[in-house]
Formats: C-alpha cells, sequence, structure tokens
C-alpha cells in the first residue's frame, strides 16, 4: 500500500494520528493525505518513520510536532507551534506560520512560504528554518543553535539572548535583542544562505529568487555568556 487518504470530515484526528503511528510503518505506506483538516489541532503528530503527509486545507495548533523523519506539508496556514520539537525530516507551511513556529526545534529543516508570527524559532536547539516572507516580534529568542533564513523584514528584538544560532535576514530589522549584533558575511555564509534557500525550494519560485548577498548575518556577541559582576546586573 502506498497511499492513504484520511478526509476530516468524516473521520476522528485520533484515527489519522494512530494510523501515522502505528498501522502507516507495520504497512510500508509511503503517503497520507489529509482533507479536510478545519485548523484541526495536532495533525501529524510525533511522526517517526519516512512518510509523507500533504495536509490540503489550514491546521491548527503544534502541526507536525516532535517529528522525526517525516514530511509533512501544510497546503494552507497553520497555528502556533507548527513544527515544534522537531528532531528531523521536513515541514513546510504554503501559507502563513502563527506564533512559535520551530520552537524548540532539534534538526531537521522547516519551511514557511509566507509570513510567521511572534517568537519564530525561540529557543532554536538544532536544524534550519527558511521563512519566504517576514517574521514577528522576538524570533530566534534564546536561539541555542541551528541557522534561519528570513527573506522578508524581522520585528522588535531579533535574536535576544542569543546563543550559537546563526540568522540571515535579507530585509529590514526593526530592532536587535540583548546581545544580538550584526557581523560581516563570509563566502560560507553566502554559501549557508545559498544552500538553504535551494532546500527550501524559494529559489526556483516565480518571483521570489533571492540573492545571498543581499543578506544580513545576526549573531551572538557574547556577551551574556558570563556573569560580569561590574554590570550592576544591567545589560
Amino acid at each position: 500500500m502506498e497511499r492513504m487518504n484520511f478526509d476530516l470530515a468524516q473521520v476522528p484526528l485520533r484515527e489519522l494520528n494512530a494510523f501515522l503511528h502505528r498501522d502507516a510503518p507495520a504497512q510500508g505506506v509511503q503517503k497520507v493525505v489529509v482533507t479536510n483538516p478545519d485548523g484541526a489541532h495536532n495533525i501529524a503528530v510525533g511522526l517517526d518513520c519516512p512518510i509523507d503527509v500533504e495536509v490540503h486545507g489550514h491546521a491548527g495548533y503544534y502541526a507536525g510536532g516532535m517529528n522525526k523523519t517525516g514530511t509533512v506539508t501544510i497546503f494552507g496556514s497553520a497555528g502556533t507551534g507548527v513544527a515544534e520539537n522537531m528532531m528531523s525530516g521536513r515541514v513546510q507551511v504554503k501559507g502563513f506560520a502563527s506564533n512559535g513556529a520551530g520552537a524548540s526545534m532539534h534538526g531537521g529543516l522547516l519551511v514557511i512560504d509566507g509570513d510567521a508570527g511572534l517568537r519564530c524559532g525561540i529557543s532554536l536547539k538544532g536544524g534550519d528554518i527558511v521563512v519566504g516572507g517576514s517574521v514577528g516580534s522576538f524570533s530566534a529568542f534564546m536561539a541555542q543553535a541551528g541557522r534561519m533564513v528570513i527573506c522578508g523584514d524581522a520585528g522588535d528584538a531579533l535574536g535576544d539572548s542569543l546563543y550559537e544560532a546563526v540568522l540571515y535576514v535579507k530585509g529590514s530589522i526593526k530592532s536587535l535583542g540583548a546581545d544580538a549584533r550584526i557581523e560581516p558575511m563570509s563566502e560560507a555564509d553566502y554559501a549557508a544562505v545559498k544552500e538553504l534557500l535551494d532546500a527550501a525550494g524559494l529559489q526556483h519560485d516565480a518571483g521570489l529568487k533571492h540573492d545571498p548577498r543581499d543578506f544580513k548575518r545576526v549573531a551572538s556577541a557574547r556577551s551574556l555568556y558570563h556573569w560580569n559582576a561590574d554590570a550592576d546586573q544591567e545589560y
């Protein structure tokens, strides 16, 4: 069996997720198509097999969360926490992603074709996020590792309390957060941006081709790494 269809207007979400967790790997199902999601929460969470899941419509909270090796494509927008705590694999949102997209990701690739809301990539621990549009305030807050490419603009406090994650921004940055700074781009940075744009497919869509040399590098100044007794607790 190569493909299964689930119409969430006819079957409960619990049945879909149970199939993805248990029956799909056992039966060798390669692709699952979900229709009429109607903003349901927790679609395709906790995938632990190399399966392709297409969601045709809008998803609610935590779609594709805790993903491991799966590929989830949402042909619509996604609610809070899409791809939250993803370990590997790929999650792509063809529309808008709400708050906390890619929160605490450890690996894999999250692609958001449109804009992302507040705190995109919060507490990022690894993996890559590519946003075709803009991101909201406090994106990459406390991002510890991994990379983000933002093809549009960034809101307030980008990279606040940033650790070792690196951000690449093409558009304007409203403000940088504590300890984040703009650094010179190197040839390795240009190559990284090209690699990520290619992986996201954004270099090939009409009207969305980007030049890596138009991006700025945002990284940590590392002044928050150590307690400074003379700073009077003000940073």
